[in-house]
């Protein structure tokens, strides 16, 4: 995956010899950058689970009031929107996500998590910003903090959010659900970035089109007719039926699919059963569908839907007793990053960044960034671009074969976060300072 999405270490090796610009926007991030570390090491010990960041949101509310925005909470539940208005021009959102995962953390950083919670299974566990929320916020502060202190360089409106619940999929809509483009300004342009655990800290990734993919969850429950395991004759074996299923799904990519047009159908959990000698009345599966467009996605759910039922009328099934589909609602939409504005922030970030900027692979993760853009795709333009995190070190071994490299959500994940955080704020006030105008200009 290194390869493929980052373009081969040869080309990490001469981007990250490049040197970096300098200017009066860097020196001001660097000045900053030992308040900002305070902030991410505070969030990073303190994470609180999706829709539960309440003194993550209270905190950072406080902030910006204080560097002059007004500041809505409980927006999504515990959504934050923060406004700046410094008269006429476009609207521009920057958004960062706020909430961490039930990941027990092994990090072993000083400040590392020792935080606690019960998520929406039930079961307590650890908490941990295993993702890098904790550097998106961080910037966000930072980004904030920039753009109040040289309002002189900008004239239009400035709409800076903290969303919740972005692992669960559910807080994009949640804050659009409670008004996000009724109550306050609607954008007209809506930026963010994501740690990249696939990635030298301080290089930039970034995709136009298809960044993200469609992210459905499908339940199938087969049903069958049970009976002693000695006398198989007597049943419809829910295990085989499901088994069959499993196997003919494969041919959903492999032989219905346009190879150019990428789509994964996992199966990820097959329950049934209890005992050897018995022939279970159902078996369930659970499964992870990735897809790009709307057609495709439709494409695969129908597809599901057909194969399991076919294969348990294969098996004299018939009725009531075919399989139940469940797709589960809502889903994540694939993200797609506008093509222009795409186009326009990638040539500020290589002017700003020489060599390190980089055009990427697609992947097939999810990020309910995507709302953003389905919510008004006529007149709102969205771009979510990459910020490698892995410390240079670590990457170095890596590529000499040494170590692997933990993913995000992994209990090891550690990003240099400095270089994160210094590169996204710096990153995000100079795209959202090219997109409006100079005040008085």
């Amino acid at each position: 995956m290194l390869k493929s999405v980052w373009g081969g270490t040869a080309a990490l090796a001469v981007a990250m010899a490049a040197p970096v610009q300098a200017d009066d926007l860097r020196d001001d991030v660097m000045a900053d950058m030992p308040g900002l570390m305070e902030v991410y090491r505070d969030l990073h010990t303190n994470p609180e689970l999706s829709f539960q960041e309440f003194q993550t949101a209270k905190k950072l509310a406080a902030k910006a009031r204080e560097l002059g925005f007004e500041v809505t909470e409980g927006v999504g539940r515990t959504g934050v929107v923060a406004v700046m208005r410094n008269g006429d021009g476009p609207t521009v959102m920057l958004r960062a996500d706020m909430d961490g995962l039930p990941v027990v953390e092994q990090t072993g950083l000083p400040y590392a998590s020792k935080a606690r919670g019960v998520p929406a299974s039930g079961v307590e566990t650890g908490i941990m910003h295993a993702c890098g929320h904790d550097t998106h916020m961080a910037a966000w502060v930072g980004a904030a903090q920039l753009l109040s202190e040289h309002r002189d360089k900008w004239s239009g409106t400035l709409v800076m959010i903290l969303q919740p619940a972005e692992e669960l999929g559910l807080g994009a809509v949640a804050m659009l659900e409670d008004g996000l483009y009724e109550r306050f300004p609607k954008p007209d342009y809506v930026l963010a970035f994501h740690d990249a655990a696939a990635a030298p800290a301080g290089m930039i990734g970034y995709t136009s089109g298809y960044a993200l993919a469609n992210v459905d969850s499908v339940d199938i429950t087969v049903k069958g007719v049970g009976g002693h395991g000695a006398y198989p004759h007597t049943t419809k074996d829910p295990i085989v039926i499901a088994s069959s299923i499993v196997m003919r799904l494969q041919t959903l990519v492999s032989r219905e699919k346009n190879p150019l047009d990428p789509a994964v159908v996992t199966v990820g959990s097959f329950q049934a059963g209890a005992k050897h000698n018995i022939i279970s009345d159902e078996a369930r599966l659970q499964l992870t569908v990735r897809s790009y467009s709307d057609e495709s996605r439709a494409a695969l759910l129908s597809g599901i839907e057909r194969i399991a039922k076919a294969e348990a009328m294969a098996a004299g099934l018939e009725g009531d007793m075919l399989p139940v589909v469940t797709i589960e609602d809502p889903y994540t939409p694939a993200t797609y990053n506008t093509p222009e504005l795409t186009a326009d922030v990638a040539e500020v970030l290589k002017a700003r960044f020489p060599g390190r900027v980089i055009e990427t692979d697609p992947v097939m993760g999810g990020e309910d960034f995507s709302q953003f853009r389905r919510a008004d795709p006529d007149n709102v333009q969205t771009l979510i671009f990459w910020v490698g995190g892995v410390p240079q070190d670590q990457w170095e071994k890596a590529q000499a074969g040494e170590i692997e490299l933990p993913s995000l959500h992994s209990p090891f994940w550690a990003p240099d976060a400095e270089k994160v955080i210094a590169t996204a704020t710096e990153a995000l006030v100079a795209s959202t300072l090219d997109l409006m105008p100079r005040k008085g200009g």
